[in-house]
């Protein structure tokens, strides 16, 4: 069995060894990125404060202006454009209906208003411009961000800076620019395979190349015991 294992391990060596040495790298990039990126933005409160003073509708009003038979999932009070506003959220639906704690009139549009406010906010109160809404993740917004749906917002800065907002909670669920991302781009690329667009496909190739890489480990260790130097029994006197 010698002759076939070290054929084996050879060649599955040889056929290996460039996601060993993508793995490898895209460790090295993933240590850089750990300590050139700050972590995950904190949530933080926009607009300039509540004014409590100008609420005019009671949430149950709020709620009454919802068409009947439809269930509220929950319900949140926010500042949006200095005016104080109801968010609800409906059982069958991910984006919330605003309604004007003040006049009762409901605005489809606040949705997008509330996460550009939200972007402004949290960076130092920069201009933004709303360049997405994403419902799916992709090479940028990957699972790992976990909430959709979510907006994206850019600053024209010169550094390509961009957030993710989410009006759910409402915060900001993604901060980077065009640097972080490059580096960001080259991890998944190599690590996770980002290359390959379609989900299905990439997980089974990950899945065959580390199962490969592994078969390599285990006829390596079988390979050592196999070939090891015998000692010569001593002959008795």
């Amino acid at each position: 069995m010698k002759p076939w294992i070290r054929k084996a391990h050879r060649w599955l060596g040889l056929a290996f060894s460039l996601t060993l040495l993508m793995s490898s790298g895209s460790g090295v990039i993933h240590t850089i990125m750990s300590r050139t990126q700050a972590p995950p933005p904190a949530a933080r409160p926009a607009g300039g404060g509540l004014d409590a003073a100008a609420i005019r509708l009671s949430p149950l009003e709020a709620i009454s202006r919802i068409p009947a038979g439809i269930s509220v999932a929950a319900i949140n009070l926010r500042s949006i454009g200095g005016q104080p506003c109801y968010q609800i959220f409906k059982a069958d639906g991910a984006t919330p209906t605003y309604i004007s704690a003040v006049s009762g009139i409901i605005d489809p549009k606040l949705d997008e208003v509330y996460a550009a406010e939200i972007a402004s906010a949290f960076l130092g109160g920069k201009a933004v411009k709303k360049t997405d809404y994403l419902t799916h993740f992709n090479l940028e917004y990957i699972g790992i961000f976990r909430i959709l749906p979510v907006y994206r917002f850019d600053a024209a800065d010169g550094l390509g800076t961009r957030v993710y907002v989410s009006t759910v909670t409402g915060s900001v669920t993604r901060l980077t620019d065009d640097k972080k991302q490059w580096e960001a781009n080259v991890f998944v690329i190599v690590h996770k395979f980002g290359f390959i667009p379609n989900k299905d496909l990439r997980d089974w190739s990950l899945v065959a190349v580390t199962g490969g890489t592994f078969a390599v480990s285990v006829l390596g260790v079988l390979l050592f015991f196999l070939t090891r130097p015998r000692r010569k029994l001593s002959k008795s006197a």
